[in-house]
């Protein structure tokens, strides 16, 4: 992770700027999280949870792209949220985005909200 950014990190193609709110870690990955980039969505998720922060938001507004590693990234969360007794929220994914979840069927599994304001208001 890039400290050069407190509470950001940067590989190129996707950002990933991460903040505690509320009872709520807000996530937001900007770009394209693909298997070049996963980790570093993965490093704020495992982290958050680590740390007793386990109502996980990921703010999907920003995020152009994903791939099959990234949602791979995003079960991987829900797995470690839900079992400490938190879970993953998704907020304000893109057309594109929401696609993929739709034809993997993931958006089933996934509490899904159209706003960030409406997935921390929850």
């Amino acid at each position: 992770m890039d400290r050069g950014t407190v509470g950001s990190a940067n590989r190129g193609r996707l950002q990933v700027e991460a903040r505690t709110e509320g009872r709520s870690e807000v996530v937001t990955p900007v770009g394209e999280l693909d298997h070049h980039t996963a980790d570093l969505l993965r490093e704020p998720l495992e982290s958050a949870v680590e740390q007793g922060r386990s109502r996980l938001v990921v703010d999907c507004s920003r995020l152009d792209f994903c791939d099959s590693t990234g949602l791979n990234v995003l079960l991987g969360a829900r797995l470690k949220a839900e079992a400490v007794g938190g879970g993953v929220h998704l907020a304000g994914m893109l057309p594109v985005v929401a696609r993929v979840f739709e034809i993997t069927g993931a958006e089933a599994v996934f509490t899904v909200h159209a706003t960030l304001e409406e997935a921390l208001a929850t």
